[in-house]
């Protein structure tokens, strides 16, 4: 059963927060632009003991900030006025009988009223009865006044909107979509992803994301904002998990209803773009999907992308263009708004394994099981350069292990990182000349399958076919640590944007996080 909230009550816990924080501007500014009136008071019994006591001081600036019937509100000031005549403070009652914008209503609509209070402003002396008529008392008009007015507003428990904010959090906790202790960014209504400031290699396993007993994982990506983790699965089911605690997110409406993202074959390709909003896929049929990761919505379908699978994608800097390379060998770029092919890059000579954008958009940069990285003209599509790691000698029997990963270096773009069917990792720049390579030092068995950068570019990481991962310090190009990860057949790595964790991830078994 759905909860129905009307928008006034929304409106009204907005005022408050206004009210209390000081923000009368504002407040005033809303209250006049929705016609939402707050009426709240701190105690009604206050409020009603301050107007029998006749404290007008500490009401008149409360009643500033309620919105009161006409007649109510005259009767109120007229009142105030009438027990300044008593006490002979002639100049003030003056001065609000002329200046208020009450009074000038009821000059306006009652003037034989206003009239009557001019004339009493101005004697010299006084009787009650004419003051407060002689069947009543200044007493029994105050308790009148405050009889009535006392309907007009309402007690409410203070700091209402940070309160209702407070119990969602607690219930997302209760419900395992927030860890304990987790800060919330309630404006992008997400937790708030932490930042680790020195980059080091993890050492301990920090949780694990499990699947079914005939499916894994061909590919996983950390979301930019680092407060998701994307799989997609040989069943062709894409889940968004929690990267803390490596459970499904169900805090995504359409994943708590067990409806999920999904294609008809596996999917071999994620990637998002840079406010972590859109997630395109491909498949092993050669179909793209974009999707609104928050809804689960399909965005836009590409049937025909390629002839074969879809290897890798990438989204333009402006998220209008989707990249994606194939088994087919081509490179192609799609429109987001046309849903058409806008462009294709033709050149390898075999399976296209990765693919990205230059920093400017100038360029598009590809690898392939031909053994070459090839940068074009983002425009033309005419291939610039393209150019061959240098064969290590030391892993690979093989004269030109082809290129499984690319990946440009965070901090300076026109170096980039280079993985290849050997055991040997290099840092290039975009004319092909090797900056530094680093080596696992392993003959056989050791061949690199996949590769992943730390945010800064400090550290790279490898798995192998052996099923270590290979911790580099880039700087040094030390092997600084190795670790066992899987059992049997890894397939991936990948680095969460803000902190020392890495996922990997295997034909069988779970994925698992790492951490420093």
């Amino acid at each position: 059963m759905s909860l129905e909230i009307e928008a006034t009550d929304v409106i009204k816990v907005i005022l408050q927060f206004c009210k209390e924080n000081g923000l009368l501007e504002s407040f005033n500014a809303l209250q006049n632009e929705c016609q939402v009136f707050l009426n709240t008071v701190d105690s009604i019994e206050g409020f009603v003991a301050d107007i029998n006591a006749g404290r007008w001081d500490v009401l008149l600036p409360q009643i500033a900030q309620l919105k009161l019937p006409r007649a109510k509100l005259e009767n109120l000031y007229e009142q105030v006025v009438l027990e300044m005549v008593e006490h002979r403070e002639l100049d003030t009652a003056k001065a609000m009988l002329r200046q208020t914008l009450v009074f000038q209503r009821i000059k306006a609509d009652d003037s034989e009223r206003y009239a009557r209070l001019e004339q009493l402003c101005s004697r010299t002396y006084m009787d009650l009865r004419d003051l407060y008529g002689a069947n009543s008392s200044k007493d029994k008009r105050r308790a009148a006044l405050a009889n009535s007015l006392s309907q007009e507003v309402v007690m409410v428990p203070p700091s209402r909107l940070m309160s209702i904010v407070g119990q969602a959090v607690k219930w997302q906790q209760s419900q395992g979509l927030l860890p304990p202790g987790t800060a919330y960014d309630l404006f992008r209504g997400t937790a708030a992803s932490q930042r680790d400031e020195v980059e080091t290699y993890p050492t301990q396993l920090a949780a694990k994301v499990t699947f079914g007993a005939k499916t894994h994982p061909e590919v996983a990506v950390f979301a930019p904002d680092g407060t998701m983790l994307v799989t997609g699965s040989t069943d062709g089911f894409i889940e968004v998990w929690d990267p803390v605690t490596g459970k499904l997110k169900k805090d995504l409406t359409y994943q708590a209803e067990e409806l999920f993202m999904m294609h008809d074959e596996a999917v071999l390709a994620l990637a998002f773009n840079k406010e972590s909003s859109v997630l395109v896929s491909g498949s092993l049929d050669g179909k793209i999907k974009v999707w609104r990761i928050s809804s689960g919505q399909c965005l836009r379908r590409f049937d025909h992308a390629h002839s074969q699978g879809v290897t890798c994608v990438a989204l333009s800097r402006d998220g209008t263009q989707v990249l994606s390379g194939s088994y087919d060998g081509s490179i192609c770029v799609h429109g987001l708004k046309s849903g058409k092919m806008l462009k294709e890059y033709r050149g390898h000579t075999s399976y296209v394994q990765d693919v990205c954008f230059s920093v400017d958009g100038s360029q598009v940069i590809s690898c392939s099981s031909d053994a070459t990285v090839r940068i074009w003209d983002a425009k033309t599509c005419e291939q610039l350069h393209g150019f061959r790691p240098p064969h290590s000698g030391v892993s690979s029997e093989k004269e030109d292990p082809g290129i499984h990963t690319i990946q440009l270096h965070p901090l300076h773009p026109e170096q980039i990182f280079v993985s290849n069917q050997s055991s040997t990792l290099f840092l290039m720049n975009l004319s092909g000349q090797v900056i530094k390579a680093v080596q696992s030092g392993k003959r056989e068995g050791g061949d690199f399958r996949h590769m992943a950068v730390s945010p800064r570019g400090e550290w790279v990481y490898a798995v192998g076919e052996d099923n270590v991962l290979y911790c580099f310090n880039v700087a040094t190009g030390k092997l600084e640590h190795i670790m066992q990860v899987h059992e049997k057949e890894v397939i991936g790595v990948a680095h969460h944007p803000h902190r020392n964790l890495v996922a990997t991830y295997a034909q069988e078994g779970p994925l698992f996080l790492w951490k420093a």
